[in-house]
């Protein structure tokens, strides 16, 4: 500075120290580590926690937490790059220090590009860290790949009545926090209720006359009707909800076209012909976080990860509770997947239902493809009437099926119908439009909503208990599907 006035450069002496400057870069890169070691040490040593609090109140601190001083260095390069920028648009270009500077800024602006990568990081960890206490400590989000994207006040609408409850999203790269809010006297709090994954999840807009601005999220673990506050409000969420999985898609697809390029010469999959025959690249366990069958996530406590023998995926002790003649192995048995066992075996569907048990049919399956069904009033013996959805498949058309509802995934009950001996006379006057099917001890008695129910039931029914099955199925369906809206609540 004592030579400015007759040799006014700056430039050549920070193209001298800039050399210097690799050190930072090297405090740059170790920057998360450094920050995590601390945050574990502090989470797991109450002495470390201790010392660091008692560094942090002394006065030359100036009450700034360590992390704060921690980022210091990292803040320092970006100075310097504003400080070149601003001094050459003041230098004229003529001026001797002008290349020098130059040099100077380029050097500077490398190492900057590596510094503010490490702010963005610092920033969005600081967010996490504020966004784990507002959820009482229980969530673990605080993770350098987890980015928030989107946080807001939204109106649920509620399954079971009219009203719009209060709730909160946090929207992250990776999964969507549905949380209700917390009494508290200071700050925010929330409780989340519900954890929904970016996999999978689809964004649907609804329309709702009475309640507007409306959209559905369907993930895998919850589907949600949320109200925004306003048609803006609304189409920024879509927006923000549908960018972040495409984001999502896109890293995925990223992932799966590198491993595909890393085993591009290792045949991955093992054909249906050649399963048993040839054995199989396992899967390693690192590179899947969940059951690659039922997609359930994977834990050290309830679902440990297991090797299907045959096609050497990693799935949960669920998926994998079978066990084949391997005929690379010297036709010993292996442990092997759900999906391997039926194609070694050669078991059908329709014998996979047979083995899991009747009653576990799922109500959807066979009323998508049924002679009839409708809900009918049920009654056993003297037991009180109840509601039952009620079905006859077209490929059992001698069973009728019970159900609590149209969408449950097992049977109440189910009654073969061959043998039964029926009665359309009414029970009384309060239930005009019921019949009994009966056989030794067996009464089983139901109850439509209107005569005309009642007749196509029984049109079917009659057939099933002499063995016979109906010719005009699709007739019988077309004529349930005119029914009114009160005896039918799902389409067969």
């Amino acid at each position: 500075m004592q030579e400015w006035t007759t040799t006014p450069r700056i430039g050549d002496i920070l193209q001298k120290l800039a050399p210097f400057l690799k050190m930072y870069g090297e405090y740059v890169k170790n920057f998360d580590n450094a920050m995590e070691l601390v945050k574990t040490w502090t989470e797991r040593s109450p002495q470390f926690k201790f010392i660091i609090q008692d560094i942090q109140k002394e006065k030359v601190c100036g009450n700034l937490t360590l992390q704060h001083h921690m980022l210091e260095p990292v803040q320092r390069i970006p100075r310097y790059e504003m400080l070149l920028k601003d001094y050459l648009r003041k230098l004229p270009q003529d001026s001797l220090d002008w290349k020098d500077a130059e040099k100077s800024l380029e050097i500077i602006s490398t190492a900057a590009s590596h510094s503010n990568s490490a702010i963005r990081k610092m920033e969005n960890l600081k967010k996490l860290l504020e966004i784990y206490e507002m959820l009482g400590e229980e969530e673990d989000i605080v993770n350098p790949s987890n980015e928030l994207i989107k946080e807001g006040q939204i109106l649920k609408l509620a399954a079971r009545n009219t009203s719009a409850q209060e709730r909160y999203l946090f929207l992250f790269n990776n999964m969507l926090l549905y949380c209700v809010p917390k009494f508290s006297l200071v700050g925010s709090k929330f409780s989340v209720r519900t954890r929904v994954g970016i996999d999978g999840m689809k964004i649907i807009e609804t329309h709702n006359e009475e309640y507007p601005h409306t959209f559905q999220v369907s993930g895998k673990e919850r589907t949600l009707e949320l109200q925004a506050s306003s048609e803006q409000d609304k189409e920024e969420w879509i927006k923000a909800l549908q960018n972040t999985i495409e984001a999502f898609q896109q890293r995925n697809e990223t992932f799966r076209n590198a491993i595909a390029k890393e085993y591009e010469d290792i045949p991955v999959e093992v054909s249906n012909a050649e399963l048993g025959k040839r054995a199989p690249r396992w899967i390693r366990d690192n590179e899947v976080t969940m059951c690659m069958k039922c997609k359930e996530p994977f834990n050290a406590l309830t679902r440990r990860r297991h090797h299907c023998r045959a096609c050497g995926h990693v799935v949960c002790w669920k998926c994998s509770d079978y066990k084949a003649h391997l005929e690379y192995d010297g036709n010993k048995l292996n442990k092997v997947c759900k999906d391997c066992y039926h194609v070694i075996i050669g078991c059908t569907d329709s014998e996979e239902k047979k083995k899991k048990g009747i009653l576990e049919i799922e109500s959807a399956e066979v009323s998508g493809n049924s002679v009839i069904c409708s809900f009918l009033q049920y009654m056993e013996k003297s037991k009180p009437w109840q509601k039952a959805w009620c079905v006859i498949p077209k490929q059992e058309a001698l069973v009728l099926y019970m159900y609590g509802a149209p969408q449950d995934v097992k049977a109440l009950a189910t009654i073969p119908l061959l043998g039964y001996t029926v009665d359309d006379t009414p029970r009384s006057a309060d239930l005009p439009h019921s019949f009994k099917l009966t056989q030794s001890k067996s009464v089983h008695s139901f109850a439509a909503d209107n005569e005309e129910l009642k007749q196509k039931w029984l049109k079917v029914i009659h057939l099933a208990v002499k063995g016979e099955t109906p010719e005009c199925q699709n007739e019988l369906q077309v004529n349930l599907e005119e029914q009114p809206e009160s005896s039918k609540t799902s389409e067969c």
